[in-house]
């Protein structure tokens, strides 16, 4: 049969090779689909008759005439939404919520919005768009296809209920995402005349036989002290040990230097091993520690053939993940064109392989979010090992919502969760406010009981000078720094980064660098690998720096100083410090700067939190690794703060599942940030440049300009910032409402990034 020869109704317009999409083999093709991706949590049923339902509009005359040209401005999906709370009523408020999304997003759960479902209401509202049909000649020409939903009628929903209200958001979101997923891989399937690739599975017996050979490896040619070298081994045997204890929720609290990154990731797999588990996804706070975490796993699992492709076995999802080698074109843009950057593209936006690594942005805000783009790899999640590194960055505003999502993903998904970091919030004082948001409670176990003879052993790396009295100006810290050929200070805000860099710089100029957000993600990446080179080979390098140096990245200072902050900066600073034991002992100086200011509210109560305790203790001292001293400065911190009282709108949203406003308003970056591509890389920021000239912004363009790119707050429309930048038009001829153009190259230093002027309030701190 030709394709003009199809009839019946269609659910899309024809392919390239002129055949439509006939609407009853797509409905039974989702059902089925989404049907397997809902099956490791149990919610199959439910999501089979969201699929044969999510699309049962199009069976109307005004759909069918739309698909023709003649009309435009129809709903097809409020017809399955309804006739699916008519099969199920209370047991498919989930699945209703699904289909209606999957074209407009997650809409409130509320009585009154669902009964706005009901067609006679639908029809009397005020609806923007037009329904496709009467509901019941819809439904009747879907059973005349062949199809019927009685077979499903005794479902049960894994949904909640509006009662329980973070969980009950959970639950529809993961059957959402089954859902969208399955639509849009059948719908590619027909546009694009390919099903998805195999994805490669996770293999967690022979991934840690790889790991322990790379760990033998590792510790053979180490040039560690051997007591550190003895206390990584310790850890990563202790985590491989714990991996056979049961799913649930985990802490895993060890000094930073202790080899976290690989102790982590044999947890993981041990425990995928133990319990079938499908997958290993990392969270991480910043783009330079993913950076390192993926080039650590990529070695661990490089040339074992039996893993499959190891560059598909890792996949990063940020926004820097498309400029890897493999996925860049001779002309250095991103070869969207390739078959096997597609496919990677593929299973970054469904997260549908082995390891996942991620930011802690792009994974809490997609946990929350409801649309169908970032919820589409959500199913994803269940059953698989989640592990959040350097967890202490969590804005405390977002913990309870968060801990609450956690524990139902945990609880109801076979998704165990850990919270990895040397400085363990203690999230278990807010155990009750996260149950009464709806979650199971948070009493997560520590995975390594022992954890106080770590921070013991690394205690004998440093020495810790805390401040007396008075404050230090830049050009003493200057001094200081210039005492010692390698030197590492991290300040607390940017201008204050960029005043004592020029103090250090007018001192000496050889290895004087510096480090802030300021600098777009390839000079970030530019710089420490200059100061990595640097310091191994024991040139000169003193670094400024912000917060952006401390969690996670491995670098080894024999002196580091750090402005005076949360304690738990204060330490992740020291862990900068002697990280390798290569001196007998390394030096933390801690100072109180002049024109003391932090980045924001939360920052400075936090800072005023370590001052009372350092006021408190005896001699003026706080030991760095005891565990019972972050204990009592995130009791003090929370009493101080109230987690429990902030963000009352997003919590009031998650009781009343209003998914619109709970997606707007959990926000782990506070404000409204804009790109500006700044000209650090003359060529890239040129040819780039000269896309927007020829009018060619659109994918392609934004993955290859995100690297070469500052992120800033919005300015205010009087803002003088906008004497250097201009917006970005779209292809199309539309202005973009997120990316800007430097317009002044004298705007962006080699030295230390993106300049606004001084008056300018729209760098983000």
């Amino acid at each position: 049969m030709t394709g003009a020869e199809c009839k019946g109704y269609w659910a899309h317009s024809r392919n390239s090779e002129g055949y439509p999409d006939l609407l009853c083999v797509h409905l039974s093709k989702v059902s089925e689909r989404a049907a397997e991706f809902a099956w490791p949590y149990g919610a199959e049923s439910e999501a089979r008759i969201a699929g044969l339902l999510h699309d049962v509009g199009k069976y109307g005359t005004l759909f069918q005439r739309r698909l023709q040209g003649k009309e435009h401005g129809i709903d097809h999906w409020s017809a399955g939404a309804w006739e699916v709370l008519r099969n199920l009523n209370v047991d498919g408020i989930a699945a209703a919520l699904a289909i209606q999304g999957h074209h407009i997003g997650l809409q409130a759960a509320s009585r009154d919005h669902l009964s706005e479902l009901e067609p006679s209401r639908c029809s009397r509202s005020v609806h923007p768009l037009r329904l496709a049909g009467p509901h019941e000649e819809v439904v009747a020409r879907m059973q005349a296809d062949g199809l019927s939903v009685a077979a499903e009628r005794n479902t049960r929903s894994l949904y909640a209920g509006i009662e329980s209200a973070s969980a009950g958001m959970l639950d529809v979101r993961l059957l959402f995402s089954a859902l969208v997923d399955a639509d849009y891989l059948e719908t590619e399937a027909h546009f694009g005349g390919q099903v998805q690739s195999p994805s490669l599975k996770l293999d967690p017996e022979y991934a840690l036989s790889a790991l322990h050979s790379y760990m033998r490896s590792l510790q053979t040619n180490s040039d560690a002290d051997e007591r550190i070298n003895g206390a990584r081994r310790a850890l990563f045997e202790a985590c491989c040990a714990a991996g056979s204890n049961p799913q649930g929720l985990y802490t895993l609290t060890a000094p930073t230097g202790s080899g976290k990154t690989l102790a982590m990731l044999a947890f993981a797999l041990s425990h995928a091993l133990r319990h079938g588990l499908r997958r290993l996804v990392v969270v991480l706070p910043y783009l330079t520690v993913i950076e390192q975490t993926a080039r650590v796993y990529r070695a661990v699992f490089d040339g074992h053939a039996r893993l499959g492709d190891y560059d598909r076995y890792v996949i990063e999802d940020h926004s820097m993940a498309g400029t890897r080698r493999s996925s860049v074109s001779c002309d250095g843009q991103l070869d969207l064109d390739s078959p096997r950057v597609r496919s990677r593209m593929l299973e970054t936006s469904t997260w549908d392989a082995p390891v996942i690594i991620t930011t802690s942005v792009q994974f809490l805000e997609s946990l929350f979010a409801h649309r169908p783009g970032p919820c589409r790899k959500l199913h994803n999640l269940a059953r698989s090992v989640v592990v959040f590194d350097e967890v202490q960055t969590l804005p405390l505003g977002l913990a309870i919502p968060t801990l609450a999502t956690l524990s139902r993903l945990s609880e109801a998904y076979g998704t165990t969760i850990v919270f990895s970091t040397a400085t363990q919030p203690a999230f278990a004082h807010l155990n009750e406010h996260v149950r009464c948001l709806g979650g199971s409670g948070w009493s997560p176990s520590e995975i390594v009981p022992d954890h106080r003879s770590f921070a013991r052993s690394s205690a004998r790396r440093i020495r810790v000078e805390w401040p007396c009295a008075g404050h230090s100006t830049w050009e003493t810290v200057a001094e200081a720094m210039m005492g010692h050929s390698q030197a590492l200070c991290v300040v607390n805000l940017k201008r204050h980064a960029t005043r004592l860099f020029t103090a250090l710089h007018a001192l000496d100029q050889e290895g004087c660098l510096h480090l802030s957000t300021n600098m777009c993600p390839v000079h970030r990446q530019d710089v420490l690998r200059e100061v990595r080179q640097r310091l191994s080979l024991g040139q000169p390098c003193r670094l400024v720096a912000t917060q952006c140096v401390e969690a996670g990245v491995d670098l080894d200072f024999p002196y580091v100083l750090r402005a005076l902050g949360p304690l738990d900066s204060i330490a992740q600073a020291a862990g900068r410090c002697n990280r390798n034991g290569r001196q007998s002992l390394g030096l933390v100086r801690i100072f109180i700067p002049e024109g003391e200011a932090y980045p924001n509210a939360a920052y400075q109560r936090a800072t005023s939190v370590t001052r009372a305790m350092l006021q408190a203790a005896p001699r003026g001292e706080l030991d760095l690794h005891d565990p019972d001293v972050y204990e009592r400065y995130y009791a003090m911190l929370y009493d101080l703060s109230r987690p429990d009282r902030s963000k009352e709108q997003l919590v009031d949203a998650i009781q009343r599942q209003d998914f619109p406003q709970v997606a707007q308003l959990y926000r782990v970056i506070p404000g409204d940030a804009v790109n500006i591509l700044v000209p650090y890389d003359e060529l890239a920021f040129e040819d780039l440049r000269a896309a927007t000239q020829e009018g060619e912004v659109g994918l392609r363009w934004i993955a290859s300009a995100r690297p070469h790119a500052v992120s800033i707050f919005r300015p205010a429309s009087d803002d003088p910032a906008y004497s250097l930048i201009s917006l970005v038009t779209l292809t199309g001829g539309a202005t973009s409402e997120q990316w800007f153009l430097c317009t002044s190259r004298e705007a962006y230093d080699e030295r230390t990034g993106l300049m606004m002027p001084s008056t300018s309030r729209c760098l983000i701190a």
